[in-house]
């Protein structure tokens, strides 16, 4: 017997208005620190473990990247000041989510999430807010109904920087957008991983890495194996640090640096457009939004400028010191800073890369704020 007309519109009805009130079908995915992790549909309020991120987030969410924010870590305003007033002018609500914590995971308020009725948390394997080691945490916010997801843009940088991605594409219901991202980070890798396959060793030079200049009065801070400090052999050098040190960060013996010069000498700069550095302040490389490259040039010859420092061949040798934007370490940008690299350390073999295009796609495409500044320079003038 056929049903009346009117009973299946009811029944219609009936079963739209139940699917519209269950809650959203978990999704499986396998996060970075290769958890099996039942993740919300469509999450709707995600906290963030660094602010820092925001920016990879936009990769996928474009204009809507701060819609689901329902709290986060203040890292990113008090690291990099100048990118996040980009963020802020262009998103002023970006003002009002949530502040969870200070810029470290003992800081982090377990409280605030579950006040706030977060469904999905997005850590770092490590880093400035919890990581993977924080485990009785994330055991309370799972229990809590909160689903925690992990990512890698500091570890292994060049390689989960795809996976990281693919992971968020995943989770935030936007694959699309991680797929075409990772098409256009593979290509623009291949093109100095293909070229530095066939530099001989003996053609790579040495190359200290003094990380946050300024920031200690001693010298001098490093990468080793991790970080910006896996940068330098993909770019076709060998870190001096890589055979002293045993993790991923420590300190050199200035002596050590004089008595065994290194062809190269890279410093990373945690200056900002915001932060005015007179000659008798502590002298920080100045590079990021808002910076020219003049100002940036300027700071990199004052930072080296120190006793024993100055004396290095490779700052005496302008053409042999550069200095690039701390913040790479720790985002999707990190392989335009691969190739600003490759380019300095074999200007010859490899003038090919254009490190200002790739850098300015990045923004046009894939970013809802302008690019605006200087991310590297050397201490020669008249460089590319």
């Amino acid at each position: 017997m056929t049903m009346p007309s009117h009973r299946r519109a009811r029944g219609a009805l009936l079963l739209l208005l139940w699917l519209l009130a269950a809650p959203a079908l978990a999704a499986t995915v396998t996060d970075l620190a290769g958890r099996t992790v039942n993740v919300p549909e469509r999450a709707q309020a995600i906290v963030l473990g660094e602010s820092r991120y925001i920016p990879a987030l936009a990769i996928l969410e474009g204009e809507r990247v701060v819609d689901r924010l329902a709290g986060l870590l203040p890292d990113f305003e008090q690291t990099d000041p100048a990118g996040y007033a980009q963020y802020l002018a262009r998103f002023p609500a970006l003002a009002e989510v949530p502040r969870v914590g200070h810029a470290s995971a003992d800081s982090f308020s377990l409280e605030s999430v579950l006040a706030m009725g977060a469904d999905l948390a997005i850590f770092s394997l490590e880093g400035h807010g919890p990581g993977a080691r924080n485990r009785e945490l994330i055991e309370r916010l799972e229990r809590a109904g909160v689903a925690v997801v992990f990512v890698d843009f500091r570890q292994q940088p060049l390689r989960n920087t795809p996976r990281s991605m693919a992971l968020l594409g995943e989770v935030l219901g936007r694959q699309a957008e991680a797929e075409r991202f990772n098409r256009f980070y593979r290509e623009e890798l291949a093109k100095v991983s293909e070229a530095v396959a066939a530099i001989p060793d003996s053609e790579r030079p040495s190359v200290f890495l003094h990380s946050r200049v300024g920031l200690h009065d001693g010298c001098c801070e490093t990468m080793a194996d991790g970080m910006m400090g896996r940068f330098i052999p993909a770019a076709g050098g060998r870190n001096v640090a890589a055979q002293r040190l045993p993790g991923v960060s420590g300190t050199l013996n200035l002596e050590m640096l004089i008595d065994e010069p290194p062809d190269r000498y890279l410093a990373t700069a945690i200056g900002s457009a915001g932060r005015h550095v007179s000659e008798t302040e502590q002298p920080y490389v100045v590079l990021g939004a808002g910076v020219d490259e003049a100002t940036a040039r300027r700071s990199l010859a004052r930072a080296t400028d120190r006793p024993g420092l100055a004396s290095l061949p490779a700052i005496q040798n302008p053409e042999r010191a550069f200095a690039i934007w701390h913040h790479f370490y720790n985002t999707p940008l990190n392989v335009v800073a691969v190739q600003a690299l490759a380019r300095w350390l074999h200007p010859e073999r490899l003038a090919h890369l254009e490190p200002e295009r790739t850098l300015a796609t990045f923004y046009r495409r894939f970013q809802p704020v302008e690019l605006d500044g200087t991310y590297w320079v050397r201490l020669a003038e008249g460089a590319p």
